[in-house]
């Protein structure tokens, strides 16, 4: 029993695992703190493209 208890303390695959979901969970938060800032600029971007197709002459002359 206590061969386990040593072996367990020194057992370090838990930690790497523990690294990783640290280091997903930040990228995923980074994602979505980007998204968030570009979606504002990215929506009037949008509107006003759509405005100029709607007011814009076509030019028909061959």
């Amino acid at each position: 029993m206590l061969n386990f208890i040593k072996n367990f303390r020194a057992d370090e695959d838990g930690a790497v695992t523990v690294d990783w979901v640290v280091l997903t969970a930040a990228i995923v938060g980074l994602g979505i703190a980007v998204m968030a800032s570009v979606r504002t600029g990215a929506t009037t971007m949008a509107g006003n493209i759509s405005t100029e197709l709607q007011t814009a002459v076509p030019d028909i002359s061959f």
